[in-house]
């Protein structure tokens, strides 16, 4: 694999005198020029925070990503922070500050809080059936398997799919792009991506096609948060990104976060895979971030940079709180950062159980509830990733998150587990 060249294109801030620059930095999504690294605050060891910035330098220089950006941030201040090769090999443009990624799956927290700020006000509830709200759900039916049988036999639910089910994805559906179940390849060969719709399309398309299991049984990773994208719109009278533009983004300063890139000169802003490690064709339906489409994935479609996301997980991290603006009580935070499919549930977990064994899921996350063996990962970390590769976790305990965008599909599972056990190698206990 070829080898890509970084010189040049490190940068690195810490906290200190440079503090307030940094702050801004990361408030307006522009790279600044922060000198010498101040001392890391006594939570950390500075000799092994280094080494997150050295595995991520030996990764680009070992041609696996082309660039990527990490940050720590503790007690509310950045404890690490650098912006590594390039955000696209083709241009040879560096990383920066403001380079724009894919988020993927990382918009369903995002979809999650615009929900639970319904919820608070009263406008929406976690039982409501989701055929209050879409009433093609109402005669859904469930896709079995039976022997002896050509085609799925279709059942009715035992109940009504509800909006808790939504957000922790036990609803019943699922996506096409994985696993070879019977339902699976009936989405996938579906026209549920035909054209250029927009989320109430989506929601009757969709609707028409079976469930992969009956409501509340199975967690099953699917298009439940794009289904809560939809009720948003129906509850609020506003499409998706209005409301969430209007309630939360701009208020919090992600002004770079949407559904896709509309400003024509920010489009080389956008950071790129390598040449080999792109997708072969639309994943859960999202093409080209760079040209306008009607659909607003809430569970997908979402792109952003490092200074808008940092702000979103500050606020959950806070609480629910950010520069003296409430979003959502602490109370629902911690509703929403709780396991709600564990034992006592008796919600099994799908075969391709994203969070892991040591997890469960809670309102939009996946949650901590067992400490892996030979590591010190808390209880109550919650967290969610990006199928291009970004991550991020929130570690109430700590009173920390860290946050690693990158676009690389392919080598994303590996270098998560490698940058949070350097992470935590570096917190001293």
């Amino acid at each position: 694999m070829k080898r890509w060249r970084t010189d040049g294109f490190t940068r690195r801030y810490s906290v200190g005198a440079a503090l307030a620059l940094l702050i801004l930095a990361i408030a307006i999504g522009r790279p600044n020029s922060a000198e010498s690294p101040p001392p890391v605050p006594k939570g950390f060891s500075r000799a092994k925070l280094e080494r997150v910035g050295d595995y991520i330098r030996n990764e680009i220089a070992t041609g696996k990503i082309p660039g990527a950006i990490i940050l720590i941030q503790q007690h509310g201040k950045p404890v690490y922070f650098e912006s590594l090769g390039m955000r696209n090999v083709a241009t040879k443009l560096p990383m920066t500050a403001d380079t724009i990624f894919r988020l993927y799956s990382m918009s369903k927290p995002v979809t999650s809080v615009a929900a639970m700020m319904l919820v608070e006000e009263g406008k929406l509830s976690l039982d409501d059936p989701v055929s209050k709200y879409l009433p093609a759900f109402a005669d859904v039916k469930v896709g079995v398997e039976k022997r002896g049988e050509l085609a799925l036999v279709l059942e009715p639910v035992n109940r009504p799919i509800t909006i808790e089910d939504l957000l922790r994805h036990t609803s019943g559906l699922t996506y096409g792009f994985y696993g070879d179940s019977a339902v699976r390849k009936l989405y996938a060969n579906s026209d549920l991506f035909e054209g250029d719709f927009d989320n109430a399309e989506f929601a009757e398309r969709i609707a028409k096609l079976p469930l992969a299991e009956q409501p509340g049984t199975l967690w099953d990773y699917g298009h439940s948060t794009d289904v809560l994208g939809r009720v948003i719109e129906v509850v609020s009278g506003q499409q998706l990104f209005q409301f969430e533009k209007e309630r939360l983004l701009d208020p919090l300063g992600m002004t770079d976060t949407a559904f896709y890139v509309a400003d024509a000169s920010k489009r080389p802003l956008l950071a790129e895979p390598m040449p080999d490690d792109r997708f072969v064709s639309p994943i859960a339906g999202i093409r080209d971030p760079m040209f306008p489409r009607r659909w607003e994935s809430g569970g997908a479609g979402m792109v952003g940079t490092t200074g808008d996301y940092a702000r979103f997980a500050q606020m959950l991290l806070n609480g629910g709180t950010f520069d003296g603006r409430r979003y959502l009580k602490s109370e629902t935070i911690a509703l929403m950062a709780s396991d709600h499919i564990g034992p006592q549930t008796k919600i099994a977990r799908d075969y391709f159980y994203f969070p892991g064994a040591a997890s469960g899921f809670g309102l939009g996350f996946a949650v901590r509830t067992t400490q892996p063996p030979n590591t010190s990962w808390p209880l109550g970390e919650y967290r969610w990733d990006g199928i291009a590769g970004t991550f991020f976790f929130i570690d109430p305990k700590d009173d920390m998150f860290a946050l690693f965008m990158v676009q690389t599909p392919s080598q994303r599972g590996r270098i998560q587990l490698a940058l949070k056990t350097l992470i935590y190698q570096a917190l001293k206990n």
